[in-house]
């Protein structure tokens, strides 16, 4: 049996790693204004980034229509694959897995395909992805690694420190004084991804002390973490943080840079941590 991994764009994965383990990446769209975009075929994260820090309005992201997966799908089976499965961003964050749900309910070509919600974003999403397919390539079932997947969903930990809140600014969800006052007082601050959703998860009064507070819960599940990736936004001590985790996680760091749909709403300069808990 070939069982093959689809995932969205949302996962931020490396894409030498993605494509040396056969995840197959979906994007969606990000639009400025009435330009849209193709995250990451029409698209740069660079570019992503520059048009940020030249656009007055917040950029807005758009889901990959069924066709996309459709055509995704049917290009995996023709390559010989036996079943497809897809993990795709929280639903709760994003109408992807619609789309995926929708393709995959209508597909027509002869093999299964199951779409999982990953209740998660970003590098969590990606660190399922990995290894549902590590599991894939050793020639697993079907079963096998949807059971893979439902078990290590409720394991993933997300935590992002936002460096900036000129992406709430934009958007409309503070004002103009009030995200003034924030800057002149360097609050940084700090989110989860947690049954689904996104939620604070506090705030500190540097990106240092931001940072800290980052180290402080992999210090707090020391001996627990299993699998463990950094994501940035541009972030020009992303080397340094990378130093830090390193002296209180022994083990391999998957290091991903945050793209178009993640960067959209959570900034740049922005650093965070995925990881899985021991089950």
């Amino acid at each position: 049996m070939t069982v093959r991994i689809v995932t969205d764009s949302s996962c931020d994965l490396p894409q030498d790693l993605a494509d040396q383990l056969l995840i197959s990446i979906v994007p969606l769209k990000v639009r400025f204004g009435d330009d849209e975009y193709v995250d990451r075929e029409t698209i740069t994260t660079d570019q992503f980034w520059k048009m940020c820090a030249a656009s007055p309005v917040l950029p807005e992201t758009a889901a990959p229509s069924p066709g996309n997966f459709d055509a995704e799908f049917q290009k995996l089976a023709a390559e010989g694959a036996t079943a497809i499965v897809v993990l795709n961003i929280s639903a709760d964050l994003s109408g992807t897995i619609q789309a995926a749900q929708v393709a995959a309910r209508d597909f027509a070509g002869g093999i299964p395909v199951h779409v999982v919600d990953s209740r998660t974003a970003t590098m969590g999403l990606g660190l399922i992805a990995i290894e549902c397919a590590k599991r894939a390539q050793v020639g697993a079932s079907l079963q096998d690694i949807l059971g893979l997947a439902e078990s290590l969903i409720p394991r993933m930990r997300v935590y992002g420190a936002l460096d900036t809140l000129d992406n709430l600014k934009k958007g409309g969800r503070i004002g103009g004084a009030k995200a003034m006052l924030a800057s002149a007082l360097s609050i940084k601050p700090l989110i989860e991804i947690t049954g689904g959703l996104v939620a604070e998860a506090g705030k500190q009064r540097t990106r240092s002390k931001a940072l800290a507070h980052l180290i402080g819960i992999l210090k707090d599940n020391s001996g627990k973490i299993e699998q463990l990736g950094i994501l940035h936004a541009q972030c020009a001590d992303i080397d340094a943080f990378v130093a830090m985790v390193k002296e209180v996680y022994t083990g391999e760091v998957i290091v991903g840079d945050i793209g178009a749909v993640i960067g959209t709403h959570a900034g740049q300069g922005t650093i965070g941590i995925a990881f899985r808990l021991k089950a």
